[in-house]
């Protein structure tokens, strides 16, 4: 809604607009205000990695015993689940902050004016996919952590990341055409990138199913995988992306590229070391909790900001007045975004 009338664009009473088009019709948040809500939304996707890293690593992951309630007799966890209830509980509570920001972000999206509605989708998108998430969640405990399912459970919270690093960043620019700040050579280059990075993800959760932190005390089924042999892959898979990062700072410098991919590209080869060597630390001093976590969160972070190299490659402008507002769903996909 782009001002207060007693109609809606379609002849309706205001009165039975969703509260949505309410708001939207009596508040414009500044740019800002939309920026903040997006980045609010992308920091919560990333605390609730972290937070789900810590039930894994306390041991916490059967804290509660079903899904929805914490027991079958209790909505919330008792006293008689002790602390691990108190931690799986504590993030199931989480999903509630993390539905907030994304609320946030989506009024601040329809707020503004003029309309955008590619924000709008984007804020959509990820509520959707907690939603989803959660389901998962709770499957993961009724089947008592299987890794299989553990391992869709964090995928799906990167595509969470993602598409929140894409809306944060589609606040800061306009609805026009992209418009390439590269050439094609190194844009395909950035997709190996983007690709094995995926992989690395993917991997990463093998070494997770196999590994020693299964999640809970009793005995919990494992990926039948040999678990030093799939983190030597990972590590490999590891150096091929910092390898890849490295190359693509080189061949930026050397097409005299705009400073936004070269700094996103120094950043994510600051980030990749950092966890280079976390993930070599924690190997050989026998994977110890504090360590895992940290190298969760940098899991996180590179995620981050491989989206936003990705990103990086192209410029929005505003889009020309007399022109739709913003290009339709398919185009808001990560690939068109590049």
């Amino acid at each position: 809604m782009r001002g207060v009338s007693n109609e809606t664009r379609d002849g309706a009473p205001a009165a039975v607009r969703t509260p949505l088009a309410f708001i939207a019709a009596r508040w414009t948040p500044q740019p800002r205000t939309v920026r903040r809500a997006a980045l609010a939304a992308l920091v919560m996707a990333v605390v609730i990695v972290v937070t789900g890293g810590a039930v894994r690593l306390t041991g916490s992951g059967l804290g509660c015993t079903t899904w929805p309630r914490c027991t079958e007799d209790s909505l919330a966890t008792t006293s008689a689940r002790g602390v691990h209830g108190v931690i799986e509980f504590g993030n199931r509570l989480l999903t509630y902050a993390v539905c907030a920001a994304i609320g946030w972000a989506i009024v601040a999206a329809r707020s503004q004016k003029p309309s955008r509605r590619s924000l709008t989708r984007l804020g959509w998108a990820q509520f959707w996919l907690v939603m989803g998430n959660a389901v998962l969640g709770g499957i993961v405990v009724l089947v008592g952590l299987n890794p299989y399912t553990v391992a869709a459970h964090f995928l799906l919270t990167s595509a969470l990341i993602a598409v929140a690093t894409l809306m944060w960043q589609r606040t800061q620019e306009g609805d026009g055409a992209p418009r390439p700040l590269v050439g094609k050579a190194v844009q395909q280059l950035v997709w190996f990138l983007v690709v094995a990075s995926t992989l690395l993800l993917v991997v990463g959760t093998v070494v997770t199913g196999a590994g020693p932190h299964a999640g809970d005390s009793s005995k919990v089924e494992r990926m039948p995988v040999d678990w030093e042999t799939v983190a030597k892959l990972h590590a490999v898979l590891a150096w091929i992306v910092v390898t890849l990062t490295f190359a693509l700072w080189f061949v930026l410098k050397a097409v005299d590229a705009p400073p936004g991919p070269l700094h996103r590209t120094r950043e994510l080869f600051v980030i990749l070391l950092g966890q280079g060597v976390i993930g070599y630390v924690q190997y050989f001093t026998h994977l110890p909790e504090v360590l895992v976590g940290l190298h969760m969160l940098g899991t996180g972070l590179m995620w981050i900001w491989v989206v936003r190299v990705l990103l990086s490659l192209r410029e929005r402008p505003e889009a020309t007045p007399g022109t739709p507002d913003g290009p339709g769903p398919a185009a808001e996909s990560v690939l068109s975004a590049a």
